[in-house]
C-alpha cells in the first residue's frame, strides 16, 4: 500500500481524540520494516544532508542527528505531505480555543510559503541515532517565528531487540501544577504525533495553554534510530 493511502487510511477521529485529550498520539505499524531499514542503512550517505549534529558539543544529551536537504527522500516528502492535510483542522481547533488569531494552511506547501516569507528556508526533517548511554535532553523544536504546533516521529528500531530503554518522553507543564511526564514506548514503524510548544487544556474556567516538551530516555543497550518530521522549516 503506498504512503498516502495508508496515511489516508488511519483512525484520523481517535486520533484528533487523543490530540485534544493528551496532546499526543499512536499510530501503529504505519511504515514497513523494509522501510525503516531502508532509512536506517542511508543514515551514513552524507549527500542526503544538510547538516550533522553531536548533541553532546551542544549540552542536547549524547547522540547525533543529521538534517535532511531539500528535495527530501520521496518517502519523507510523502509523510510530510500526507501527514500535515490531517493535522491542519486539529491545529487550527487549538488556536481558536486559546483565542489566537493564527491560523494554518490546508497544504503543506501554502504552510511552507509562509515560513519562506518568514525567511525560514531550511528543511527540518531529521534522522537521529543514539548508542548505549545516548539520551535527548527535554525540549521543543521550533526553528523561527512560525511554527506547526503539531510533529511527528517514526520509530525505525524494535525496541527490545535493538535497543533497551530509550523511551519517548513528554513533559506537560500545566500553570500553578507540578509538571506531569508521559512515558511512552513505541514500536517499529510506528507514528508518534505530538504537541510542538504547547497546546488547549480544559480547566474549570475555559480553555487553558498547556506547555509541551519532548526527549528520550537513556539508551541502557543497542542502537535505537528515529525520524522526525516537523512540518515548518527553519531559519
Amino acid at each position: 500500500m503506498e504512503i498516502k493511502e495508508r496515511i489516508a487510511r488511519l483512525n484520523w477521529d481517535d486520533i484528533k481524540t487523543d490530540m485534544d485529550a493528551r496532546g499526543y498520539a499512536v499510530a501503529k505499524n504505519v511504515l514497513t520494516a523494509d522501510e525503516c531499514a531502508g532509512l536506517v542503512s542511508q543514515y551514513t550517505d552524507d549527500e542526503l544532508y544538510r547538516k550533522t549534529v553531536v548533541m553532546e558539543r551542544h549540552h542536547y544529551g549524547r547522540g547525533e542527528y543529521k538534517y535532511f536537504k531539500y528535495p527530501l527522500p520521496l518517502i519523507i516528502q510523502q509523510l510530510r505531505e500526507s501527514v500535515y492535510p490531517q493535522l491542519a483542522p486539529i491545529a487550527n481547533k487549538w488556536m481558536e480555543l486559546l483565542n489566537k488569531p493564527t491560523r494554518f494552511a490546508d497544504t503543506l506547501d501554502e504552510l511552507l510559503q509562509h515560513c519562506h516569507q518568514h525567511e525560514q528556508l531550511r528543511p527540518t526533517p531529521l534522522i537521529l541515532q543514539y548508542a548505549k548511554g545516548g539520551y535527548n535532553a527535554m525540549h521543543q523544536d521550533l526553528y523561527g517565528e512560525v511554527f506547526f504546533p503539531i510533529q511527528s516521529v517514526f520509530i525505525l528500531d524494535e525496541p527490545g531487540v535493538d535497543y533497551e530503554g530509550g523511551e519517548f518522553i513528554l513533559l506537560e507543564q500545566k500553570p500553578r501544577e507540578q509538571s506531569r511526564a508521559m512515558v511512552l514506548k513505541p514500536g517499529k514503524g510506528d507514528m508518534v504525533l505530538f504537541t510542538t510548544s504547547y497546546r488547549p487544556a480544559k480547566g474549570s474556567k475555559g480553555y487553558h495553554r498547556v506547555n509541551m516538551k519532548h526527549g528520550i530516555a537513556e539508551i541502557t543497550n543497542g542502537r535505537r534510530h528515529s525520524m522526525g518530521i516537523i512540518f515548518h522549516d527553519a531559519k
